[in-house]
């Protein structure tokens, strides 16, 4: 596997954060609850949803009744499956990236030589 073979529409943090959000509620999230779990602006957001609903993978519903009208975001099943698959890509590249790294350079697996000298 290799990191070329990554959909590129989801590399990116803020389309990452999105998907991933929006992949734990099924239901769909207001624009406005989208916005803060992302941590993005409304510009930015905006541009991400942009480019996700081109692709198809997200839709967006405007809902009025009480109160102002909220945009409801979406991933759509396609969707949803595209995002699984690069989820999956991904976690290949991670698993041979830890099959061929020596247990040496690997922070994560660095244990401090112990002083045999007091």
């Amino acid at each position: 596997m290799s990191a070329t073979n990554l959909d590129r529409v989801f590399h990116e943090r803020g389309r990452l954060a999105i998907c991933s959000t929006l992949l734990a509620h099924p239901d769909g999230s207001s624009f406005t609850q989208l916005q803060d779990a992302c941590e993005l602006t409304d510009g930015n957001l905006n541009r991400h949803l942009h480019a996700l609903a081109e692709e198809g993978i997200v839709a967006t519903e405007r809902v009025t009744g009480r109160g102002r009208p909220q945009t409801i975001v979406r991933i759509t099943p396609a969707g949803r499956e595209r995002f699984l698959g690069y989820i999956d890509a991904l976690e290949a590249i991670v698993r041979e990236v830890q099959r061929s790294a020596k247990p040496s350079e690997s922070p994560m697996r660095t244990v401090p030589a112990r002083s045999t000298s007091q």
